[in-house]
């Protein structure tokens, strides 16, 4: 319910008022405050604001007036009531002119009407609908409250929500992520996922809706794709947002004509029934999360007492451990550049890293529902670590498959994340676990030096890397490895000739000059040139055997990265 310019033309009492300009505007134009107004005007008069005045400041002046008449006009009043017959006799063509210039409505009222008269009618008014929308508020307060006590899932109290306000509404955590997802599209999900990752939601800046009227300074408006969306903050106790409420607007609505006093006054109590629930639900969920993550944690290092302990810790957080895992483990390689890249520079990395990890699990868990495969996860010391049920010791596959699908999924809703992985051995008893995990690490970190970030290794591939790690371990072995390729790391530096990989194709084609060359892309006489250096560096010969097997071992061993601390003392 609101009061019109129309309501008030027609008490008895403004009878002999006459609408001078916004005549149609008189049934569209809300009164929410009513004042009395001389010069100046500056920030005394709020929008939605009916001014009285007899204009005895202006002494005749025209353009004194018209700068009153402007002032009014810039601070969204919904009217100027001029009483005329004293100060001033006839309002002026320009200032009729400005008024319909802005569709601002004029009305002249004759000098012996008293103002006090309009005020006390107009205040009883308004007064009226305040008391009947307070009740109305507090009767949606105690449903509200009701809800809550009855532990009713969000769900039911957005669409109780939605039915008051008409429309539709979101609920996310203070992060963006929507917290009741059954009456969304997947489509508009993904979406909204996306407007979350590239920092458009939530809004971080200040960025209030610009108004004079302190009924809205709570909100922040945005425009998406022809859609009006308005943001309330959920706060905690302490004000800080714990999560947020965006409004949907109709298509083609305005914010002035949407936000009345009661569905302010409902959004306002909404905000503080979803506090509430994200505070409930918050700490379920926190403490649920850091008692799964340390119990997965604790799984990878080993450090249970015994397998019937951990099954009684499993079993309370609805794992079961009696089933056959694989570790994997996966290190997100470019975070930090990607939050750099973004134009958004409101939100801390900390707060940006978290959406993206929740958003990398979502997938990893949806891959896993997708396979009917158990998985257990954590994300710790900036790496995360699955355990994924492979039902079978010779169903290695599985692991790749997974990957398949949780890389495809991710390669839609976040294309420039790059994420290596490392897969352990095959786990079927409660020992496996560690093993499993120091595998998959051991996998992770030769598959990140021997085929570089963003790609994946099983810990089964890595035999002869392995090895070459345990041969680099031995001093003597060190020495020959790096007297022997030193001379080659030093020349490529300086001239930028890559003779190391020069060598590495060559010996791929088992000494083929031509298929080297092509490899390569190289002239043949540029090859031979290189091979040439190659020998003379080395002191080794590429037609004996033996020198040939020492400096293959030496180049791969040196690509493990296992002598690079010994190549930067040198």
């Amino acid at each position: 319910m609101r009061l019109t310019i129309k309501d008030v033309l027609n008490y008895e009492i403004m009878k002999k008022a006459r609408i001078i300009t916004g005549k149609d505007f008189e049934n569209e134009r809300y009164i929410q405050w009513i004042s009395v107004i001389e010069m100046p005007v500056e920030n005394f008069v709020r929008k939605n604001e009916v001014v009285l005045t007899t204009a005895i400041g202006c002494n005749n002046d025209v353009e004194t007036l018209k700068t009153f008449v402007q002032d009014v006009i810039d601070s969204e009043a919904s009217a100027l009531l001029i009483a005329t017959g004293r100060h001033i006799f006839d309002i002026p063509k320009e200032v009729i002119d400005l008024a319909e210039k802005h569709n601002f409505m004029i009305i002249e009222l004759p000098w012996e009407l008293r103002f006090s008269r309009i005020i006390e009618k107009v205040m009883k008014e308004i007064n009226d609908i305040h008391y009947k929308e307070r009740e109305k508020s507090e009767k949606v307060q105690q449903e509200l409250l009701k809800l809550i006590l009855k532990e009713t899932d969000l769900n039911h109290i957005t669409k109780f929500i939605q039915r008051l306000i008409g429309c539709s509404i979101i609920i996310t955590d203070r992060s963006g992520s929507i917290q009741e997802i059954s009456s969304h599209t997947q489509s508009f999900i993904k979406e909204w996922k996306n407007y979350v990752l590239q920092g458009i939601l939530p809004l971080r800046k200040e960025t209030y809706i610009e108004t004079h009227d302190p009924m809205f300074q709570k909100f922040q408006m945005v425009e998406i794709k022809d859609q009006t969306i308005l943001q309330l903050p959920v706060l905690q106790v302490l004000g800080d947002a714990q999560g947020y409420i965006f409004v949907l607007l109709p298509r083609k609505t305005s914010v002035d004509s949407y936000l009345t006093q009661y569905r302010v006054n409902v959004l306002e109590h909404s905000a503080t029934t979803i506090a509430l629930w994200l505070s409930r639900k918050n700490a379920v969920e926190d403490t649920k999360m850091r008692l799964r993550s340390d119990f997965v944690q604790e799984l990878a290092k080993g450090e249970f007492v015994s397998s019937d302990q951990a099954s009684s810790r499993a079993k309370l957080l609805g794992y079961n451990i009696k089933l056959p895992y694989v570790s994997i483990v996966g290190y997100p390689e470019n975070l930090e550049v990607l939050f750099r890249k973004r134009k958004q520079d409101e939100d801390s990395f900390e707060h940006w890293l978290e959406n993206m990890i929740r958003y990398i699990e979502e997938e990893i868990y949806y891959a896993a529902q997708s396979l009917k495969r158990e998985v257990m996860m954590t994300y710790q010391g900036e790496q995360l670590l699955i355990f994924l049920e492979i039902p079978s010791k010779t169903e290695n596959e599985n692991a790749t498959n997974f990957l398949d699908l949780v890389e495809r999924r991710l390669g839609n809703l976040l294309p420039e994340v790059i994420i290596s992985w490392g897969i352990g051995n095959y786990s079927e008893d409660f020992n496996g676990f560690a093993e499993s995990y120091q595998h998959a690490n051991v996998a992770l970190n030769i598959g990140r030096r021997k085929k570089g970030t963003g790609n994946r290794m099983m810990y089964e591939k890595t035999r002869v890397d392995r090895v070459l790690l345990n041969l680099a371990q031995n001093n003597e072995m060190k020495e020959v490895i790096m007297s022997t390729i030193e001379p080659l790391v030093q020349y490529d530096n300086q001239r930028n000739m890559d003779l190391i990989e020069t060598f590495s194709v060559y010996n791929q084609f088992q000494g083929n000059v031509s298929q080297t060359a092509r490899s390569l892309n190289l002239h043949r006489q540029s090859l031979l040139y290189r091979l040439r250096k190659i020998e003379s560096l080395t002191g080794l010969s590429l037609i004996d055997p033996e020198d040939l097997f020492l400096l293959d071992l030496s180049i791969k061993t040196w690509k493990l990265g296992v002598t690079e601390t010994i190549t930067q003392q040198r």
